[in-house]
């Protein structure tokens, strides 16, 4: 099941490897593989999923033949799997509006969590 286990909401824009490092701490216990694009290339969000006992499965950006040769390692099969988050997020959208109501940062916040606690309920039902 493609449950939706945490939310990390920024006011600003910011890129994807400053936001894993805390969903990362926040969910070790709950996930065992890390899946994500080449915008999570990075070896600290590496070093930090390993050091906390969780497979990150990350594609290199390739700017040497090296990052090609890791980029052929990875489990084609299960790093194809991380496409699972845009399509939730597409249904998401598509669902319940691609933009929040609310003028209020918290309120914001909270249609984004009802958006996404509802999309778990709906999935189990």
């Amino acid at each position: 099941m493609d449950a939706i286990i945490d939310l990390h909401v920024t006011t600003t824009r910011k890129h994807d490897s400053q936001i894993a490092p805390p969903l990362i701490k926040r969910n070790t216990d709950k996930v065992a593989i890390l899946l994500g694009d080449k915008g999570y290339d990075d070896q600290k969000i590496r070093a930090l999923a390993r050091e906390d006992g969780v497979r990150p499965v990350i594609k290199h950006r390739e700017f040497s033949p090296l990052h090609k040769a890791w980029n052929s390692r990875l489990d084609a099969d299960l790093y194809g799997q991380h496409s699972q988050n845009e399509t939730v997020n597409s249904r998401i959208k598509r669902k319940y509006g691609a933009f929040v109501r609310s003028r209020r940062w918290w309120k914001q916040f909270r249609e984004l969590v009802v958006g996404c606690l509802t999309h778990n309920i709906d999935k189990v039902l």
